[in-house]
């Protein structure tokens, strides 16, 4: 017993590192967020939303999902997504280093827990199944949100472009779609009190006011 509760706490303390690292979004009060910090708000969102859902979710297996897919960064850190968007080779190391990382979550625990944790992680992956989607969308969703929650100061221009990008990743769900409306809006207006010329940025993705 004392063995196994030695592997759980090797993972446990592994988790205390997503409290110190930092991800490309800010708070309203202009300190950096955390991923540990990003990962609660999505488990928070998935307890308020999945109800709502017009598609059925398993809501312990997508909480699971939204926990353990971030947990390979305490190994292999957080790499924006458009740091990997124009670079192959970055990405496929991206890729490898996070696959070697929950490996290696998956060969410590060494029991059925942890078998189950890497499945959910590729199965987050792959965004095939429901709680996939789910998991990806809300994912998406609460980046988003804090971004619109921060300084406009703090975001690149291709994050401009990328708040009018969300709806591929909700397009399986009205509710969803209703939500990523409502981020989406906020970010518009954002962008638009900063005097930046948002339509342009809308009709790259064939958006209509």
């Amino acid at each position: 017993m004392k063995s196994e509760m030695m592997k759980v706490m090797e993972i446990i303390k592994l988790g205390e590192k997503l409290k110190s690292e930092l991800r490309h979004s800010w708070l309203s009060n202009g300190r950096r967020e955390s991923v540990a910090e990003h990962t609660w708000r999505t488990t928070l969102m998935a307890v308020l939303i999945t109800p709502e859902l017009s598609v059925e979710a398993d809501m312990e297996k997508l909480l699971k999902m939204l926990i353990i897919h971030d947990l390979v960064e305490a190994e292999a850190g957080d790499i924006p997504a458009f740091d990997t968007l124009d670079n192959a080779s970055f990405k496929t190391a991206k890729r490898n280093n996070e696959i070697k990382a929950i490996e290696n979550i998956r060969d410590i625990l060494n029991n059925n827990t942890g078998q189950e944790l890497y499945d959910l992680w590729y199965e987050f992956e792959e965004k095939q199944t429901i709680e996939a989607k789910v998991a990806n969308a809300l994912d998406k969703l609460e980046a988003q949100i804090q971004h619109n929650e921060s300084d406009l100061s703090t975001w690149i221009n291709i994050e401009h472009e990328m708040s009018f990008n969300l709806g591929r990743h909700v397009e399986f769900d009205p509710v969803l779609i209703t939500l990523k409306d409502i981020i989406q809006n906020e970010a518009e207006a954002k962008l638009k009190g900063a005097g930046i010329d948002v339509d342009v940025l809308k009709d790259k993705y064939q958006i209509k006011s």
